[in-house]
């Protein structure tokens, strides 16, 4: 997999380059990892609602063709856009997900931070009285019988660090992966994250953690690197 770092780069054309990659995919030498920042902007993913956008402002609103509802972008976070082939790496799309999740949760290790998956809700969370501890959550994902409906999230004492969103096309995945480092956290006031209005936002600065997003964009693409071989 070609890892690229591409910098901070307006998130439309990257949108645009992503799908025609994909589209065009059986011609390219091989699969791809985007690895960037973009400027601030709310993303609605094709289950998003437009009233969970409070007030935008003067930060543009992009639908997209990715699962999930709203969420931001912006400078300070790592955004990772794996390109690649699911069927010929052996992938299912439950597996991919969570091995996105756990590419997440080995970079936050890396710097020191215990990252949590929480049950009916996609991403990774931390700790907001210690982010640093290794205890598991009361919220952890558990076996549930089969056809019962998913859990209702518990954000008790939480906070969103790690959001994904994917799209599948012909076994082709992209979209993928962002990573708070050093944010302006406040454009997530501005929005129901994810879809819920009781769901607190942090980045490693807020947690008392000193990285670059140089640092943990290699880190992160490390990891994606290790996870997605197949």
């Amino acid at each position: 997999m070609d890892v690229t770092y591409l910098g901070r780069v307006e998130y439309a054309p990257t949108f645009e380059a992503m799908k025609q990659f994909t589209a065009s995919a059986a011609n390219a030498p091989s699969d791809q990892l985007w690895i960037c920042e973009h400027p601030g902007v709310f993303t609605l993913g094709l289950a998003g609602k437009p009233e969970h956008v409070l007030a935008a402002g003067d930060i543009p609103v992009v639908p997209t063709d990715r699962g999930g509802q709203v969420t931001y972008h912006g400078p300070g976070q790592v955004v990772a856009y794996p390109l690649i082939d699911l069927k010929s790496r052996a992938i299912f799309v439950k597996e991919y997900v969570h091995r996105l999740e756990e590419a997440a949760i080995r970079t936050l290790a890396h710097f020191g931070v215990t990252g949590h998956r929480l049950a009916g809700a996609p991403g990774i969370y931390v700790r907001l009285d210690d982010p640093f501890s290794h205890a598991m959550l009361t919220q952890r994902p558990q076996h549930r019988v089969p056809g019962s409906p998913p859990p209702q999230p518990d954000f008790t004492g939480l906070g969103k660090i790690a959001a994904l969103g994917i799209k599948v096309s012909n076994h082709r995945a992209y979209h993928g992966l962002s990573l708070n480092v050093g944010m302006d956290l406040e454009p997530f006031s501005r929005i129901n994250p994810c879809g819920y209005s009781n769901l607190t936002t942090v980045d490693l600065s807020t947690i008392g953690v000193s990285a670059s997003c140089e640092d943990a964009a290699h880190e992160l693409a490390k990891q994606l690197t290790r996870l997605l071989q197949g």
